[in-house]
């Protein structure tokens, strides 16, 4: 019996433990000026705004406006990066797309206050799309939502409680607790987490066209979970394998396949 009661105490503690520090292991968020250029040398022209999550947070994001195009696609961009980041890469791709970005950075992320959790990335996510809606005057069906690997856990969130035009996850995990199953090999340990990012759960309410895309050699998330992701959405959905494709690169590897899948699903 005493043995009992101390392994009961032993977990108790534990997850005590983990749930103090465990936001620490979760985000690897690159404070400004880490990957920030001079804004002259990015290949767009873009509007540095800024936005205010309902619990006051400041949001940098920088909004890419395209006048050709009603269109815009909100981007919710992975871990370890920022804004100055993506800025030479996924978001420069994305420009050719010939509509307008939005692109955030998560609280404690690039210029952005504060430190990250799971409500508050929603938040942040929730100030884009009141931006995009009432001050850049955008039709809700004129947003695609767009998310890569973590930012696919915010997005989906995000489509599945507000009208959208389309949701686009990249590199997307089903959860979370599937994630820690799938890094620790601790029995129970996934149970131990506060941080939820049931996405699995959450597309099944998404009522917008959906586009799943996953490269087929990545190695910290298998394309098994993008599959997963796409069997639960509610149809029309369809899905982009890209051959080759690790965790970060499919847009760079899939070429032109992949943008024109980008174009076509977002449209003009």
């Amino acid at each position: 019996m005493v043995a009992v009661i101390g392994v009961v105490a032993g977990l108790m503690i534990m997850a005590v433990v983990v749930r103090l520090i465990e936001n620490r292991f979760i985000y690897f968020p690159p404070r400004y000026p880490e990957g920030f250029l001079p804004v002259a040398q990015y290949p767009f022209r873009f509007e540095d705004v800024w936005l205010t999550a309902d619990d006051g947070v400041k949001i940098n994001a920088w909004y890419v406006p395209n006048p050709a195009s009603r269109k815009v696609l909100l981007m919710f961009h992975g871990n370890a990066l920022n804004l100055g980041q993506d800025g030479t890469g996924r978001l420069d791709t994305f420009a050719r797309l010939g509509v307008n970005l939005l692109e955030i950075d998560y609280r404690g992320y690039g210029k952005s206050e504060g430190t990250p959790h799971e409500a508050g990335l929603y938040r942040d996510a929730d100030a884009a799309y009141r931006y995009l809606r009432e001050i850049k005057r955008h039709q809700a069906s004129e947003i695609c939502i767009y998310g890569h690997s973590l930012g696919s856990a915010v997005a989906t969130d995000l489509a599945s409680r507000r009208e959208c035009g389309g949701l686009i996850i990249e590199s997307a995990f089903s959860s979370g607790r599937e994630m820690a199953r799938r890094m620790f090999a601790i029995p129970l340990f996934h149970y131990l987490p506060k941080t939820k990012f049931d996405t699995l759960a959450k597309i099944r309410t998404v009522r917008a066209p959906i586009l799943v895309i996953h490269g087929a050699d990545d190695n910290l998330i298998p394309m098994s979970m993008g599959k997963a992701l796409y069997e639960a959405a509610p149809h029309p959905k369809s899905f982009l394998a890209v051959a080759r494709a690790g965790h970060d690169d499919a847009f760079i590897t899939g070429g032109e396949r992949y943008i024109e899948a980008l174009r076509q699903f977002v449209g003009p």
